[in-house]
């Protein structure tokens, strides 16, 4: 069964470099020590609790809520910010309160990303490799970027890692260069759609 996963828009393309704006929803959140990998196991674990029952709900003991995709990291000075996004419709209202004090839920407005995605392990090397391709992408047009990066999992630990999707994020300011840009590139691609249609098919659609 297909688990339910954040909604967006892709606003543009920049080589291998989406821009997406993400709809409003809801997550759980913990903070826990450790390398790049030790505290997002970590994390799991105490948020899978509190999907799993580990919450007081208004009709009385724990609520079981379904699972969601990717599992998302991100620095927080020496420790590490773990988070599950909840399923759509959600918010902090309507979710059951978590037992465990370590666990927090966060409204979360609408939002543009930039993402980078890649297969591959779950290392710090490769993920910083990817976050240097994101980053020059995003340098090269001139695109700021706000916080830091999110590194989005959406396959379990026994999927084999050369199957595994992973991404890398970064927040964007919004600014009018920014719309100037995914305004030029929808223009490009309606372009290109049109050449396309008028040639059978035979040319590549433009995406930078």
């Amino acid at each position: 069964m297909a688990l339910d996963t954040p909604q967006y828009s892709v606003e543009a393309t920049i080589g291998p470099v989406e821009i997406r704006r993400y709809e409003p929803f809801t997550m759980a959140t913990t903070a826990v020590a450790g390398s790049h990998q030790s505290a997002g196991n970590a994390g799991f674990g105490i948020l899978a609790r509190y999907i799993f029952g580990g919450n007081s709900s208004a009709a009385g003991g724990g609520e079981k809520i379904a699972m969601t995709t990717p599992v998302m990291q991100v620095p927080s000075g020496n420790r590490f910010e773990v988070r599950f996004m909840m399923p759509p419709g959600s918010s902090v209202e309507t979710l059951p309160v978590p037992t465990d004090h370590r666990v927090t839920l966060t409204d979360v407005g609408a939002q543009t990303l930039a993402a980078v995605r890649y297969r591959g392990g779950w290392s710090k090397e490769l993920h910083d490799r990817q976050l240097g391709r994101l980053r020059a992408a995003l340098d090269g047009a001139g695109i700021p970027t706000t916080g830091d990066p999110i590194w989005a999992r959406y396959d379990p630990p026994w999927k084999p890692w050369f199957l595994r999707h992973n991404e890398v994020l970064l927040t964007l300011e919004r600014s009018p260069h920014l719309r100037a840009t995914a305004a030029n590139c929808r223009i490009r691609l309606s372009r290109a759609a049109t050449r396309a249609a008028v040639h059978g098919g035979d040319q590549a659609p433009v995406t930078g």
